[in-house]
């Protein structure tokens, strides 16, 4: 006896639509890669860096790396945004009651092994980026907007309390200082200090914030 044919609405009831899902990534170890990351590129230099050494470094399959960042410039941008962001914590922003002292504030002096070790990094994404061009815009809102970020929330709380006007340009004094500070350390090669900092902030940023004179920075 022949078996009856299977009419469409039997196949439509048979086929099972039930989404097949992927297994979930597991994102727990990214802080411990990007520090991985970080560490090889300021050993090692862009172009000396691998997936393999990182990996190896962060204890961690090769294949968990590519399926996380597809390429290594994507895994260097990464790990600089999370450098970057780790520097300041947006809930423990100083409040000294005035603008000038915020940002002063949150200027950070590293010890001589940390801004050894940073230089190496920055002069790593200078090489990154003259390799791939195309991660300039990436790299620049990895190490611009922290920083930006926070100064956006300090100007805000200035002209809550009367001593910035409503209708200053926010975002523009907020960039300045970052912008600034990323040329510096891209184009010139130079190392962001502490007085150059200070001097940015008495000479551009106040002025453009507030539109009085600089304060002398000697008296910071």
């Amino acid at each position: 006896m022949e078996s009856a044919a299977m009419e469409p609405r039997d196949l439509e009831e048979t086929t099972d639509h039930t989404p097949k899902l992927g297994r979930k990534r597991d994102h727990t170890r990214d802080p411990e890669i990007l520090q991985a990351a970080l560490d090889v590129l300021a050993e090692t230099g862009y172009d000396g860096m691998t997936v393999d050494l990182v990996a190896a470094r962060a204890r961690a399959g090769k294949a968990t790396l590519y399926r996380r960042w597809p390429s290594k410039a994507e895994l260097v941008v990464d790990a600089v945004a999370c450098m970057k962001s780790m520097d300041l914590d947006l809930n423990a922003l100083p409040d000294t009651g005035t603008l000038r002292g915020d940002l002063v504030a949150m200027i950070k002096t590293p010890t001589m092994a940390e801004a050894e070790r940073k230089l190496h990094i920055m002069a790593g994404l200078v090489s990154m980026i003259a390799r791939a061009p195309e991660m300039q815009e990436a790299v620049q809102a990895a190490i611009v907007e922290p920083r930006a970020q926070a100064n956006r929330l300090l100007i805000r709380r200035a002209i809550e309390r009367g001593e910035v006007a409503p209708d200053v340009d926010a975002e523009m004094v907020a960039m300045v200082a970052p912008a600034m500070a990323a040329y510096r350390v891209l184009v010139m090669r130079k190392p962001v200090t502490r007085e150059f900092l200070i001097s940015v902030i008495d000479g551009v940023v106040l002025p453009a914030a507030i539109g009085t004179p600089a304060v002398l920075a000697g008296n910071a």
